[in-house]
């Protein structure tokens, strides 16, 4: 049964007042830290351009679509560990291109 379906009948039920937010997750970035990471994301998909295939699909599989390494390791038809060795040498690379233009992430 879904969480937004009341228990009870209410003339007036509304499903989004019973979401919570207590972190505050739903205020959206400042317009210059959505800028940034605007162009950061375009810089990142410029570089997976010149990954390997297999890399850039462990890549975007594992940390974009956040599947998990089985998960990924089926889809590619591959083994776990070859899941990580792959998405290891991409983000290295990434690294090291986005490293190049000027970008340093922590």
């Amino acid at each position: 049964m879904s969480s937004l379906i009341p228990q009870h009948e209410e003339a007036e039920y509304e499903p989004l007042d019973t979401l919570q937010d207590d972190d505050n997750n739903s205020q959206g970035l400042a317009p210059d830290a959505s800028f940034e990471q605007s162009q950061l994301i375009a810089l990142i998909e410029e570089a997976l351009i010149v990954l390997p295939a297999r890399q850039r699909e462990a890549f975007l599989l594992r940390y974009w679509e956040d599947m998990d390494t089985t998960e990924t390791a089926a889809i590619m038809g591959c083994t776990e560990g070859s899941v990580k060795t792959h998405c290891s040498r991409a983000t290295h690379s990434l690294a090291a291109i986005l490293r190049k233009k000027g970008v340093h992430l922590p």
